[in-house]
Protein backbone atom coordinates (compact mmCIF):
# COMPACT_ATOMS: atom_id res chain seq x y z
CA UNK A 1 0.00 0.00 0.00
CA UNK A 2 1.35 3.26 -1.04
CA UNK A 3 0.38 5.70 2.01
CA UNK A 4 1.20 9.21 1.93
CA UNK A 5 1.27 11.56 5.50
CA UNK A 6 1.70 14.92 5.06
CA UNK A 7 2.48 16.96 8.32
CA UNK A 8 1.96 20.28 6.73
CA UNK A 9 0.81 21.31 10.55
CA UNK A 10 1.91 20.08 13.81
CA UNK A 11 4.13 17.71 12.70
CA UNK A 12 6.45 17.44 15.85
CA UNK A 13 3.05 16.50 17.32
CA UNK A 14 1.82 14.22 14.99
CA UNK A 15 5.18 12.42 13.48
CA UNK A 16 5.51 10.35 16.56
CA UNK A 17 1.74 9.07 16.58
CA UNK A 18 1.86 5.85 15.08
CA UNK A 19 -0.36 6.97 11.92
CA UNK A 20 1.32 4.63 8.96
CA UNK A 21 0.62 1.73 10.59
CA UNK A 22 -3.03 2.52 11.55
CA UNK A 23 -3.33 3.41 7.95
CA UNK A 24 -2.53 0.15 6.81
CA UNK A 25 -4.59 -1.69 9.64
CA UNK A 26 -7.78 -0.01 9.00
CA UNK A 27 -6.94 -0.46 5.20
CA UNK A 28 -6.42 -4.58 5.53
CA UNK A 29 -9.58 -4.19 8.15
CA UNK A 30 -11.48 -3.01 5.11
CA UNK A 31 -9.97 -5.55 2.77
CA UNK A 32 -8.67 -3.23 0.35
CA UNK A 33 -5.73 -4.26 -2.22
CA UNK A 34 -2.18 -4.02 -1.69
CA UNK A 35 -2.26 -1.45 -4.58
CA UNK A 36 -4.14 1.35 -2.54
CA UNK A 37 -2.99 4.49 -2.38
CA UNK A 38 -4.31 7.11 -0.17
CA UNK A 39 -3.25 10.40 1.38
CA UNK A 40 -3.62 12.09 4.82
CA UNK A 41 -2.93 15.52 5.46
CA UNK A 42 -2.75 17.44 8.61
CA UNK A 43 -3.70 21.72 8.23
CA UNK A 44 -4.23 24.21 10.17
CA UNK A 45 -8.03 25.06 11.20
CA UNK A 46 -8.05 28.16 7.95
CA UNK A 47 -7.25 25.58 5.56
CA UNK A 48 -9.86 23.04 6.58
CA UNK A 49 -12.29 25.49 6.91
CA UNK A 50 -11.72 26.61 3.52
CA UNK A 51 -12.25 23.60 2.25
CA UNK A 52 -14.84 22.74 3.94
CA UNK A 53 -16.88 25.87 2.85
CA UNK A 54 -15.59 25.05 -0.93
CA UNK A 55 -16.57 21.08 -0.71
CA UNK A 56 -19.36 21.21 1.90
CA UNK A 57 -20.68 24.78 1.84
CA UNK A 58 -19.86 25.07 5.34
CA UNK A 59 -18.32 27.81 7.23
CA UNK A 60 -15.84 27.32 10.08
CA UNK A 61 -13.77 24.38 10.52
CA UNK A 62 -14.12 20.85 10.73
CA UNK A 63 -12.29 17.73 12.53
CA UNK A 64 -11.88 15.68 9.21
CA UNK A 65 -12.66 16.04 5.81
CA UNK A 66 -12.46 12.44 2.80
CA UNK A 67 -11.96 13.29 -0.76
CA UNK A 68 -12.58 10.17 -2.59
CA UNK A 69 -10.92 9.30 -5.96
CA UNK A 70 -11.63 6.02 -7.05
CA UNK A 71 -15.45 4.62 -5.72
CA UNK A 72 -16.15 2.35 -3.03
CA UNK A 73 -18.00 0.23 -5.19
CA UNK A 74 -15.39 0.04 -7.73
CA UNK A 75 -14.84 -3.93 -8.59
CA UNK A 76 -11.93 -5.00 -6.33
CA UNK A 77 -12.56 -8.71 -7.58
CA UNK A 78 -10.69 -8.30 -10.84
CA UNK A 79 -7.85 -10.37 -11.04
CA UNK A 80 -3.76 -8.66 -11.09
CA UNK A 81 -4.00 -8.63 -15.01
CA UNK A 82 -7.39 -7.32 -15.11
CA UNK A 83 -7.30 -4.54 -12.20
CA UNK A 84 -5.69 -0.90 -12.35
CA UNK A 85 -2.30 -0.88 -11.47
CA UNK A 86 -2.96 1.21 -8.19
CA UNK A 87 -6.72 2.26 -6.55
CA UNK A 88 -6.51 5.44 -5.68
CA UNK A 89 -8.68 5.26 -2.47
CA UNK A 90 -8.51 8.85 -2.19
CA UNK A 91 -7.44 11.83 0.75
CA UNK A 92 -8.09 12.68 4.15
CA UNK A 93 -7.39 15.88 5.39
CA UNK A 94 -7.78 16.42 9.44
CA UNK A 95 -7.24 19.95 11.25
CA UNK A 96 -4.86 18.78 14.35
CA UNK A 97 -6.06 21.89 16.87
CA UNK A 98 -9.82 21.00 16.09
CA UNK A 99 -8.74 17.40 17.10
CA UNK A 100 -7.03 19.55 20.69
CA UNK A 101 -9.90 21.48 21.78
CA UNK A 102 -12.09 18.00 20.90
CA UNK A 103 -10.11 15.90 23.69
CA UNK A 104 -11.21 18.63 26.13
CA UNK A 105 -14.82 18.02 24.95
CA UNK A 106 -14.64 14.34 25.23
CA UNK A 107 -11.77 13.31 27.42
CA UNK A 108 -9.70 11.74 25.31
CA UNK A 109 -6.07 12.02 24.56
CA UNK A 110 -4.44 13.87 21.41
CA UNK A 111 -3.59 10.59 20.24
CA UNK A 112 -7.04 8.82 20.72
CA UNK A 113 -8.92 11.52 19.07
CA UNK A 114 -6.50 12.10 15.80
CA UNK A 115 -6.66 8.03 15.64
CA UNK A 116 -10.62 8.18 15.23
CA UNK A 117 -10.63 11.11 13.09
CA UNK A 118 -8.46 9.10 10.42
CA UNK A 119 -10.29 5.62 10.99
CA UNK A 120 -13.24 7.72 10.79
CA UNK A 121 -12.18 9.29 7.63
CA UNK A 122 -10.82 6.53 6.00
CA UNK A 123 -14.53 4.41 6.28
CA UNK A 124 -15.56 7.22 4.45
CA UNK A 125 -13.40 6.60 1.80
CA UNK A 126 -14.61 3.11 2.28
CA UNK A 127 -18.15 3.69 1.45
CA UNK A 128 -19.35 4.51 5.00
CA UNK A 129 -21.63 7.23 5.97
CA UNK A 130 -23.51 8.99 8.90
CA UNK A 131 -26.18 10.65 7.04
CA UNK A 132 -29.01 8.64 8.19
CA UNK A 133 -29.37 7.43 11.34
CA UNK A 134 -29.10 4.03 10.03
CA UNK A 135 -25.71 4.34 8.33
CA UNK A 136 -24.20 6.48 11.56
CA UNK A 137 -25.06 3.61 13.66
CA UNK A 138 -23.17 1.09 11.33
CA UNK A 139 -20.28 3.61 10.76
CA UNK A 140 -19.39 4.47 14.71
CA UNK A 141 -19.69 0.16 15.50
CA UNK A 142 -17.00 -0.26 12.78
CA UNK A 143 -15.33 2.54 14.33
CA UNK A 144 -15.53 1.04 17.59
CA UNK A 145 -14.70 -2.36 16.20
CA UNK A 146 -11.50 -1.30 14.04
CA UNK A 147 -9.80 1.05 17.13
CA UNK A 148 -10.96 -1.71 19.74
CA UNK A 149 -8.63 -4.24 17.85
CA UNK A 150 -6.14 -1.43 16.96
CA UNK A 151 -5.85 -1.06 21.26
CA UNK A 152 -5.20 -4.82 21.15
CA UNK A 153 -2.51 -5.48 18.91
Amino acid sequence: MDIQINYDYRKDDLEKLPLHELVQFVLAREGKPESTEVSVSFVTDEAIAELNERYRRKSGPTDVLSFECDGADDDLSLTAQEAAPVFELGDVVIAPDVAARQTREFGTTFEEEVSLLLVHGLLHLCGYDHVADDEAEVMERREAEILGAWSKR
